[in-house]
């Protein structure tokens, strides 16, 4: 039983689905087919229900009024001689004219009317031509008499007795009007009368219907170009009612007289300026694929100019203008639809075309009528057949256009409808009160299969506490984009899930995409890891550690101490180079861990180099800090590093500081870089500077000076002394010195020389400063050159970073040339390390120097290598033995037999011995009797200003010590056979 009821509701239901196809197909389909077959069988085959008689066209003459013309007696004479005619144009005159005409036998008794069809009639005024009594008289404001306003034009109701009678009549028009005379049986121009009235009600009734729903249809959707075409067709309302003569009313009401001209004008403007503004709106997007943009342009700007003239000039002197215009637009348009046709085959362009030619066709009527006098071909019926069909031909045109949106709007659609179900991002759609309303699938894949089920709508069922609130926060306040939120952990998974969210509020909904970026956030978890951890040891790195330390330096006022130590391994090296960096890596990590046992998580520990790490400690004073790096030195020192079979003992060295506020951190690395530097020349110790160490003030002042010397007053503060070098054979012959660097900074003070090197070194600056050097020497020599007679030499020392820079040695090769005159004056220095650095370099610079014509020393000879074989690379004139050998020689017999070797090296070798740091009288003689060149020294004198060089008569004139001042007279008289002379004499001299 139950099998049998299904049975027949199932087929009830295909009976009731078969009878929903049938009606649909007959009401959709057959019905509107036999709807217009029975409209083109009335259209074509069925009985006029305004059928009428024809009527007779009677012949006229017709003779221009003027002066001499003002009554209708002399009208009447000189219409006698003029021709018959069936009609008369007034080509745009608006004179008056006289006519006149027989009134022809009735054959029956029927009442007569006489026509004046032209709607361009201004007015109209008839007389008895036998009598000249007056009949009636019809304007635009009335009519009176016989006369009647019928249709387009007026009426004469003819009075039995004028029949086979003339009839003369006086009439103006404006515009092109075509003057005639029409003989009608009354009831037949009622019927006619009734049908015009009729067909302008048509025309009214239908476009205003269409445009009315285009109107509607317009505001609905919001589309502009819909308004645009609904008042284009009510102003081609208006042009097929000029065409058709039924202008002069609107809606059932009579335009007032003194508008309708005016209006007329107004009307071929808004015409033309619609069509052309609908044209490019329709086709806005072909007209960019087929160019002629400009022909498009030239016509818009005549709109606005025509719009006034059709207000300021009148209608006769207007309408040749806008005839001419519209013609050449419409030919323009015709030209594009052309243009777009052959380009885009559109059928919007076929429609919108036929409707264009028709409406040309329509608008050139007038045209032609009245410029070439010819018979109108259109009447009334066809006025108003091409005003409609223009408009539902344009009507096509825009149904076409939207059947083109409407599929583009599908398409769309379906796109996003594919691209909401494949894009791999979740989205979603919320109520305000988070109930999930739409989701796709990648968004299920996500959350899960019940997201849009009852039991799993809501959106706080899927994340962590407080995501609801702060996508609410999101969405109302617009606090920001998108957010990131942790979701729930789900059955079956390991562990919750991260989601980046984008939303926003749309019609009382919240619309958003859900993306899974778990493993971007670990990644980017793991990459800020690696960003400030170093990746061996997975402890801070350097950026990590200055992060960190500048943290603590900026809470320091609250924390009231902080201390940062530097640690650095000792000879660790030797474990990579021994054993390889397996070895040396394994033991680095091996350190760190003993360190970060030893640490409380509130320390800070980082690595910085190889085998060097800072810890920082906030809020910790510098005695617990320093007990602390004790510690850590013993626990790294004295227990061993086991790596596979090999044992390593490790020991390492702390520097100390404790940081003051407002220090920087560059600022704190420098000094606890250089306290550790101290700690490990200690041989592994700690060094320990607090606050107010004068390592701190040291350390500021080196840093304020490399800072001087960045400035362009770097050498404002730069100035120059001289240090006389005597003579050990003519000390009374010659005047020698070297030229010694001073500085003092802003507030006057004097600093250190070794200081000034360190920091231009530092800096980067030396080649700056022995530029500054070399030109100041040079300018006091050009300018005291007289005063240097008795001047063998003039000692200069240059650093190492100028050798090895090639700019600056040119710029010396070129002062040396340009100086050729001093150049036999000078010696330049090298120190022994700097010429080593470099040997090709070194004999490059040696042997251009030396080409020149200048002397080349050899700086603190001894005191670097152990090998003079180095001394076979190159010539040099002057050896000068270091400072460490001659101090206190006499106490050290070693350094006696080292200076008498390096002078008879020397000797062997053609070079001269210069010996420093002489300061007492037997210290010169023990260097007198090895035969030592010159002396330099305190003993001699320290550094003078320069002008006490001018006045001196030799470097001897300087000693104070008179014991060394009588030796120094002795020197030579020891054997006056001997000759007193000086470097670089022909004259051999005996070695003592």
């Amino acid at each position: 039983m139950v099998k049998q009821a299904t049975l027949y509701r199932k087929r009830m239901d295909q009976l009731h689905q078969g009878l929903d196809l049938l009606l649909y197909a007959l009401s959709t389909y057959a019905l509107p087919v036999v709807i217009g077959l029975l409209s083109l069988l009335a259209l074509f085959s069925w009985k006029s229900q305004y059928a009428v008689t024809a009527p007779q066209q009677l012949r006229i003459q017709v003779v221009q009024a003027s002066a001499n013309i003002q009554e209708p007696a002399q009208a009447l004479a000189q219409l006698q001689n003029r021709p018959l005619s069936p009609f008369h144009d007034t080509r745009l005159s608006e004179a008056p004219v006289w006519l006149s005409f027989v009134v022809p036998k009735n054959v029956g008794n029927a009442p007569l009317m006489v026509e004046f069809p032209s709607r361009h009639a201004m007015d109209v005024t008839c007389w008895d031509a036998g009598t000249l009594s007056p009949l009636g008289s019809g304007s635009r404001h009335g009519t009176a008499g016989s006369i009647s306003a019928v249709k387009a034009g007026f009426a004469l109701e003819v009075d039995p007795a004028l029949t086979d009678r003339a009839v003369v009549c006086r009439s103006s028009a404006t515009g092109p009007a075509r003057l005639s005379v029409l003989r009608w049986q009354a009831a037949d121009l009622e019927i006619s009368a009734l049908e015009f009235h009729r067909k302008s009600g048509l025309l009214d009734g239908g476009i205003l219907l269409l445009a009315g729903f285009i109107l509607i249809t317009a505001l609905i959707n919001r589309n502009g170009l819909y308004i645009l075409f609904s008042a284009w067709l009510v102003m081609n309302l208006r042009m097929a009612s000029l065409s058709a003569g039924w202008d002069s009313q609107w809606l059932g009401n009579t335009v007032p007289q003194e508008w309708l001209v005016q209006a007329r004008s107004i009307t071929l403007t808004l015409y033309y300026i619609l069509t052309l503004t609908l044209f490019t709106s329709l086709f806005k997007e072909d007209l960019s694929l087929v160019g002629y943009k400009l022909i498009v342009r030239v016509a818009q700007w005549t709109c606005l100019p025509l719009l006034l003239l059709s207000i300021a000039l009148p209608y006769a002197l207007f309408l040749p203008m806008i005839w001419y215009v519209a013609g050449v637009g419409i030919a323009m348009l015709i030209f594009l639809l052309i243009r777009i046709l052959r380009k885009t085959k559109s059928r919007v362009a076929i429609w919108y075309g036929t409707a264009i030619s028709i409406t040309l066709v329509a608008s050139l009527y007038e045209v032609l009528a009245a410029a070439l006098g010819i018979k109108g071909l259109i009447g009334s019926v066809n006025s108003v057949t091409a005003a409609l069909s223009s408009s539902l031909l344009t009507a096509l045109a825009i149904a076409e256009h939207m059947r083109l949106e409407h599929e583009q709007h599908l398409q769309v659609q379906a796109e996003l409808a594919h691209t909401f179900e494949a894009v791999p991002i979740g989205l979603f759609t919320l109520d305000l009160h988070g109930r999930f309303l739409s989701a796709n699938p990648a968004l299920l894949d996500m959350l899960g299969p019940n997201v849009l089920k009852n039991q799993g709508k809501n959106w706080q069922q899927y994340f962590a506490n407080g995501a609801w609130t702060m996508l609410h926060q999101m969405v109302f306040n617009k606090t920001q984009d998108e957010m990131e939120i942790n979701g729930r952990a789900l059955p079956g998974t390991a562990g919750s899930k991260r989601f980046l969210v984008k939303a926003a509020l749309a019609r009382d909904k919240i619309e958003g995409s859900l993306q899974d970026i778990t493993e971007k956030s670990r990644a980017s978890a793991d990459l800020e890891f690696l960003a400030s951890h170093d990746s061996l040891t997975k402890i801070l790195n350097r950026r990590g550690i200055e992060q960190a330390l500048t943290r603590a330096i900026a809470r320091l006022p609250e924390d009231k101490a902080l201390a940062v130590a530097y640690l650095d391994l000792d000879r660790f090296k030797l474990i990579n180079d021994l054993f390889g960096h397996g070895a040396g890596n394994e033991v680095l990590q091996q350190v760190c861990r003993r360190v970060s046992d030893m640490l409380s998580r509130d320390f800070q520990f980082g690595r910085v180099g190889g085998d060097e790490f800072v810890i920082v400690f906030p809020a910790t004073p510098i005695a617990m800090a320093s007990a602390l790096c004790t510690g850590l030195i013993d626990s790294i020192g004295n227990t061993t590093y086991r790596v596979g079979d090999n044992a390593f003992n490790v020991r390492c060295s702390i520097g100390l500081i404790e940081v003051s506020p407002g220090m920087q951190f560059n600022d704190a690395m420098s000094t606890v870089d250089r306290a550790c530097r101290q700690a490990k020349s200690a041989q592994g110790s700690l060094v320990v500077y607090e606050k107010d160490a004068p390592a701190f003030a040291q350390h500021e002042a080196e840093l304020k000076l490399i800072a001087l010397l960045a400035t362009p007053s770097a050498t404002d503060g730069l100035y120059l002394e001289m240090q006389p070098i005597m003579s050990l054979t003519a000390p009374h012959e010659s005047l020698n010195f070297e030229v010694l660097l001073r500085m003092r900074d802003p507030q006057g003070q004097t600093i250190r020389t070794d200081h000034l090197i360190a920091a231009g070194e530092a800096s980067g600056r030396m080649g700056m400063i022995d530029r500054w050097v070399l030109t100041s020497t040079l300018d006091w020599l050009n300018s005291h050159e007289d005063q240097m007679q008795h001047t063998k030499f003039i000692c200069m020392n240059l650093s190492g970073a100028s050798l090895n820079d090639e700019e600056f040695l040119e710029e010396i090769y070129a002062m040396l040339e340009k100086n050729l005159h001093l150049v036999g004056k000078l010696c330049l220095e090298i120190t022994e390390s700097v010429a080593l650095h470099d040997l090709d370099n070194t004999r490059r610079f040696v042997n251009k120097v030396r080409g020149y014509g200048a002397k080349v020393a050899l700086d603190d000879f001894g005191a670097g290598y152990t090998s003079f074989s180095y001394l076979k690379e190159f010539k040099a004139d002057l050896l000068k033995i270091d400072g460490s050998f001659i101090v206190d020689m006499n106490q050290h017999p070693a350094n006696i037999a080292i200076v008498e070797a390096i002078v008879s090296l020397a000797n062997n070798l053609g070079m001269k011995v210069i010996a420093e740091w002489a300061e007492d009288n037997a210290t010169v003689q023990t260097l007198t009797e090895i035969g030592v060149d010159y002396v330099q020294g305190f003993a001699i004198a320290r550094s003078q200003h320069p002008d006490k060089m001018i006045s001196a008569e030799s470097s001897a004139s300087f000693i104070q010590d008179e014991e060394l001042a009588h030796y120094v007279a002795l020197i030579g008289k020891a054997n006056p056979a001997q000759p007193m002379v000086d470097l670089f004499s022909v004259v051999p001299r005996k070695v003592h």
